[in-house]
């Protein structure tokens, strides 16, 4: 297969983290793509030495090296249009709009309730790295940092407006599931890789949504 996708694991290979490359390989299961993932883990940066740069996720295809998961969808949109996952210029605005609402509003508080989880996820030496990376970004220690699920209130109020849309339509792209959808989602598959810990409520219309994106998902891998 000439398709690989560079992902974040943990020390248990199967371990799939990365909200970015989560996003990305709901994009790829959607336009019914076959894929192969590669594990990488934090500090194994000769694996992606190819790329060009350190971070996941990477995309090959064929001859294509594609790094950053806005890149690599951006790549999918144009070189397998259909299904289209953004819905031309106006939908690819929208939808990078979109990405930093869920990347500044969401992403910080989902680490704050998974942060240890992540961690002990690790592998010593990946654990290490976590630690002196992270504490070194935030300016203090993951153990002061985590939260548990006393983040989850918080959680809950900054998803409203996903919440809204949810109430309306039955996904947050309309008809049916779009690039949007999957970078929400991608955020709370990153949680479930590393805790048990439930980031919703069971009648909470967003994880209604979630269920059935990953029922679909499930369909369309088994497509692919």
């Amino acid at each position: 297969m000439s398709r690989r996708l560079y992902d974040l694991a943990g020390a248990d290979p199967d371990c799939r983290f990365s909200p970015y490359c989560n996003r990305i390989r709901r994009a790829l299961h959607a336009k019914r793509l076959d894929f192969e993932t590669v594990p990488v883990a934090f500090t194994d940066k000769e694996a992606l030495a190819f790329s060009g740069q350190k971070l996941v996720p990477v995309l090959v295809d064929g001859e294509r090296v594609i790094a950053d998961s806005w890149a690599i969808v951006s790549y999918l949109e144009e070189t397998y249009p259909k299904p289209s996952l953004m819905g031309g210029k106006a939908g690819r605005a929208l939808t990078l709009t979109f990405r930093h609402w869920v990347e500044t509003a969401i992403h910080p508080l989902i680490l704050r309730a998974v942060l240890m989880d992540i961690h002990n996820a690790l592998a010593p030496v990946d654990q290490a790295y976590f630690r002196e990376t992270r504490e070194a970004r935030f300016g203090s220690t993951l153990e002061a940092l985590h939260q548990g699920a006393a983040a989850l209130p918080q959680l809950a109020r900054a998803l409203e407006p996903a919440r809204a849309t949810l109430r309306e339509l039955p996904w947050l792209c309309g008809d049916r599931p779009g690039f949007a959808d999957f970078i929400l989602a991608g955020a709370f598959d990153w949680a479930r890789a590393v805790s048990g810990l439930p980031l919703l409520e069971s009648d909470d219309p967003v994880n209604d949504w979630y269920d059935r994106l990953n029922d679909r998902q499930t369909e369309e891998a088994g497509a692919a």
